[in-house]
């Protein structure tokens, strides 16, 4: 008699753990449902910048540091700093047809680029503008296919940085015979990091981060002088629109 009510005392016991979790189980799953919605809904707003992430900071951290993304950041800057001399640009350095495009959705500027590495992973935007002729590829250690004073300014971003001081020698006065009114250079400060070693493959070597004494320096011997008007503007426009630089930013007149 004892063991048969003992018996139906743990049946009624796991009926009722049964009965609980039956009744439990729907409110699990849409809490389930409910917190995946919403781990989709943030990681949808961070990639888009909704929560105010941008993509580089995330580059940043990973180690693969780029100077191109200022570029990008610098434009409204630039453009209120140089006013309406800054007519058509030419930028040279990686990820070009991102800075290209994005002055040529903004309009009143022209604009073409020089993409110094390979782009087989470009996008179908980037291959589009490189089939018009506005990006062209090409190795900046020889001549630019371009005829002199081609273009107002020319911004450089993420490509000197990789150069020794045998072909930065060439390069510079190259950037200065193709620009009229200007050469604005965007470089690394000593530290930062930047190509990940899967990367030095494509660029030829590690990026060398100079000092502004050395930079300098480079600039008296290719006869390059710096553009002090434009770089009172340039910070005055900064502060303003406050902008704050992740990069050294040298602005340079073109030989005349």
């Amino acid at each position: 008699m004892t063991r048969r009510q003992a018996s139906s005392t743990r049946r009624g016991g796991l009926s009722r753990i049964l009965h609980s979790k039956s009744k439990s189980s729907p409110l699990l799953s849409i809490s389930l449902v409910l917190f995946g919605a919403i781990l989709l809904i943030l990681y949808a707003c961070s990639g888009s910048g909704v929560l105010g992430g941008r993509k580089d900071v995330v580059s940043r951290v990973e180690g693969d540091f780029s100077c191109t993304f200022e570029v990008s950041s610098a434009i409204p800057v630039l453009k209120n700093a140089y006013g309406g001399s800054m007519k058509n640009v030419l930028h040279v350095g990686p990820e070009s047809c991102s800075v290209v495009a994005k002055f040529l959705r903004e309009g009143e500027t022209e604009a073409w680029g020089v993409e110094p590495y390979d782009i087989e992973d470009a996008d179908r935007n980037c291959k589009a503008l490189v089939q018009k002729g506005i990006v062209r590829v090409a190795d900046i250690k020889f001549p630019l296919p371009y005829r002199a004073k081609s273009f107002s300014h020319v911004i450089v971003s993420d490509a000197l940085d990789y150069l020794s001081p045998k072909y930065l020698n060439k390069s510079l006065p190259e950037l200065a015979r193709v620009s009229a009114d200007g050469i604005i250079i965007f470089a690394g400060y000593p530290g930062q990091r930047r190509a990940k070693i899967a990367q030095l493959s494509k660029f030829g070597r590690p990026a060398k981060m100079r000092s502004s004494t050395w930079w300098q320096q480079l600039f008296t011997e290719t006869s390059l002088e710096e553009n002090e008007a434009a770089v009172k503007k340039f910070e005055q426009a900064a502060s303003k629109m406050s902008y704050k630089p992740a990069c050294q930013i040298f602005h340079l007149n073109s030989y005349h």
